[in-house]
C-alpha cells in the first residue's frame, strides 16, 4: 500500500529565493522483501566482481603495462619491462647518458616511427639529457641469447624503449613481446 503526500509551499520569494513543491513518497514494504532484494544485489555484485577478476587477469601482463611515470629505481625499470612479459637481468648491462637531438634527420626517422607506434613521442624531448638503461632479456621467444631491452628515461618517466639484437644482421622492435 502506498500513500502519497503532496506538499505545496508558497511560490513567493523568501529572502530572494524561490520555493518549490516537495513530493514525499512513503511505502509499506515487508522486511523479507528488502532482505531478498539486498541478497540478490549482493549476488549480482559478487558475480560481476568475480567475472572482472577472471577476465582482467588474462591479458594483464601485456595490456596493463606499468605506468611510464614514476620509474625511479632499478626495481621500477625491471617491473616496467616485466609488465610487457620480459624477464631481464637483475642489473642493467649498460647505463648511458644521451642528449636527444634538437632536430632529427632521416637516420632517426625509423626509430621515431618505432617509438611513436608505442605511444612515445621523442620530439617532446628534443635537446633534453636522458638516460638509456639496457638490460639483457633472458626469455626471448626464439630462445636467442644476447637480446637486449633498452629504456629511455627522462626525470623518472620512460619516454621510449626497444628490444634489439646487437648481433650481425640483428633486429629492433618495440617493447611488446612478439607472438
Amino acid at each position: 500500500m502506498q500513500r502519497w503526500k503532496r506538499t505545496y509551499q508558497s511560490s513567493r520569494p523568501l529572502f530572494g529565493r524561490e520555493r518549490c513543491a516537495v513530493f514525499i513518497i512513503t511505502a509499506k514494504v515487508r522486511k523479507g522483501r528488502i532482505a531478498a532484494v539486498a541478497a540478490a544485489a549482493a549476488v549480482v555484485c559478487g558475480v560481476l566482481v568475480a567475472a572482472a577478476g577472471l577476465l582482467g587477469g588474462r591479458g594483464a601482463a601485456a595490456s596493463a603495462a606499468v605506468s611510464p611515470k614514476g620509474v625511479r629505481t632499478n626495481e621500477d625499470r625491471i617491473a616496467y619491462l616485466e609488465s610487457y612479459g620480459w624477464s631481464v637481468s637483475s642489473d642493467p648491462i649498460a647505463v648511458e647518458e644521451l642528449i636527444i637531438p634538437e632536430q632529427f634527420d632521416e637516420t632517426y626517422s625509423q626509430y621515431l616511427e618505432l617509438q611513436a607506434s608505442q605511444g612515445f613521442d621523442l620530439t617532446d624531448y628534443c635537446g633534453k639529457r636522458v638516460k638509456r638503461y639496457t638490460y639483457e632479456i633472458t626469455n626471448y621467444p626464439t630462445g636467442e641469447s644476447g637480446i637486449q631491452a633498452g629504456l629511455l628515461v627522462y626525470k623518472s618517466t620512460v619516454i621510449g624503449g626497444d628490444v634489439l639484437s646487437a648481433q650481425l644482421g640483428g633486429f629492433i622492435h618495440g617493447l611488446e613481446m612478439p607472438a
